[in-house]
């Protein structure tokens, strides 16, 4: 039997809203910023570079748009001046029997952009809408 890499169509997400299907998730990106450093008695003329603070992408997840379903703007309306409402979501990588092989587990996420469907008069395509998260940390777990 070959090893194959996974396939990236089939997950699922838990965001705290109705179960619903979402088309694309992206921005699933960990970072750890280089602080730099040298002394003038340092004997190579180079700067020294330690690991810094962890640093996360903004995530965005696209899903179908659907009649009287408001879920993402409704989620958007809780940010109030030093107020939000802060959700914990898990991503899940399915394999054929819909167990999890890779989990992401996001850690405070908040939105802080809920864009709608454009609108196109000849267009042939789903109507799609999409949130941009921010959060305070991103585990990720091989099952």
């Amino acid at each position: 039997m070959a090893d194959y890499p996974l396939a990236k169509f089939h997950f699922s997400v838990d965001w705290g809203g109705t179960k619903i299907g979402f088309t694309e998730v992206s921005g699933l990106d960990v970072e750890t910023e280089v602080i730099e450093y040298r002394d003038g008695a340092m004997p190579e003329y180079s700067k020294k570079k330690m690991p810094g603070m962890q640093k996360f992408a903004n995530i965005t997840m696209k899903r179908g748009t659907f009649k009287s379903d408001n879920e993402y703007f409704a989620w958007w309306n809780t940010v109030k001046l030093n107020t939000i409402e802060r959700r914990d979501i898990t991503i899940k990588l399915l394999d054929e029997e819909h167990n999890p092989v890779v989990v992401w587990k996001v850690k405070n996420a908040w939105p802080t952009k809920v864009q709608s469907t454009d609108l196109k008069g000849d267009g042939n395509e789903t109507a799609i809408e999409s949130i941009e998260l921010v959060h305070e940390g991103l585990m990720i777990q091989n099952e």
